[in-house]
């Protein structure tokens, strides 16, 4: 049997991904004649047909996407290889791509931020701040390294981990009148006036479902995809909002948002997503290393401050107040004060 060479084990993973010989010739600098030439020789020295050819694209048989997976793994294994010898040398460079959504941006952040940039002063970092679609469609088109979005079904061409499994909180403003951090029934508060995601967002969906299971009445929606906007609305307003308690460790402290938890619980689960064909770089793991440890000690502070709630007042102790501050390391990030 002839031996497969790296380049049309690549050519068989981009045709896969792409699903056209002519989009994956476009991604790899290549003519589509030599592409299809490339995926044809791998066949003939396999004796298996990878895909089903037709005149609206290139479908992969379960023989084909089996050998993806296998030219997947075997490539992620030679990255990883020159990842580790240039770690051995101690000098972290590069550029470095990430993809937030502003649930992460808000509160994470910044103290990330803080900590990793004085230690590796040589990588080169480029922030985007998007939803989950966009920053899923930079990550599958190669022009991110990483992105942290909410979990959903598999994709061909993206491989996910989970990162956090994080409490969703009622938000809402003064004049509402709900005591800060106790539990809440959304059906109690109903009919609603609520400030909701995008249907093309994942969590828009979820949102659904909860509502719809537990019988909550919605009299108003607005859909807004801007976070600041949607806060900044709700504080202002009797309007109301539901969102992972990462993006409201601050308000807890500062007191313009109210927090509340709902009951019963509803969880968001979010996943860091890289292309399948490549693995992290020495930067990309450091920067997420940093990153989830934040992200941890944020649901920590959450999750201490509601347990401590002081029934009478709804309000964290003010030793309680003082270790969250230091602890979170900024205050009112993402959003001005009120004039």
């Amino acid at each position: 049997m002839a031996k497969i060479a790296l380049r049309q084990i690549r050519a068989v993973i981009a045709v896969c991904e792409e699903g056209s010989f002519t989009r994956a010739a476009a991604r790899e600098n290549a003519t589509q004649s030599g592409f299809s030439q490339h995926v044809t020789n791998v066949e003939r020295s396999l004796g298996v047909k990878l895909f089903e050819r037709s005149t609206v694209g290139v479908t992969p048989t379960p023989a084909g996407l089996r050998y993806y997976r296998r030219c997947v793994e075997a490539v992620g294994l030679l990255e990883s290889a020159g990842e580790e010898m240039r770690s051995l040398a101690g000098f972290v460079t590069g550029d470095l791509r990430i993809g937030l959504m502003p649930t992460f941006t808000r509160a994470a952040l910044a103290p990330t931020l803080e900590r990793f940039v004085p230690r590796y002063p040589d990588v080169r970092l480029h922030i985007v701040e998007g939803y989950s679609g966009l920053l899923t469609e930079m990550v599958l088109a190669d022009e991110l390294d990483f992105a942290v979005v909410p979990a959903f079904e598999g994709r061909t061409g993206l491989k996910s981990r989970l990162i956090i499994r994080n409490r969703e909180v009622l938000l809402s403003g003064p004049r509402r009148g709900l005591e800060p951090l106790k539990p809440m029934r959304l059906k109690d508060c109903a009919p609603l006036k609520m400030v909701v995601p995008g249907p093309d967002n994942i969590r828009r969906r979820n949102l659904e479902v909860y509502l719809e299971t537990h019988g909550v009445e919605v009299a108003q929606m607005i859909e807004m995809d801007a976070m600041i906007g949607t806060l900044e609305f709700v504080a202002r307003t009797d309007w109301l909002t539901v969102l992972p308690g990462l993006i409201c460790v601050n308000d807890i402290l500062d007191g313009e948002l109210i927090v509340n938890p709902i009951d019963p619980p509803l969880f968001a689960e979010f996943v860091v997503i890289t292309p399948a064909r490549r693995t992290l770089s020495t930067q990309a793991r450091l920067f997420l290393e940093q990153f989830k440890a934040e992200v941890t000690d944020i649901e920590t502070i959450l999750t201490e401050a509601m347990a401590a709630t002081d029934r009478r007042t709804g309000r964290p102790s003010r030793s309680r107040q003082a270790k969250n501050r230091r602890r979170s390391g900024v205050n009112n990030q993402g959003r001005g004060k009120k004039r």
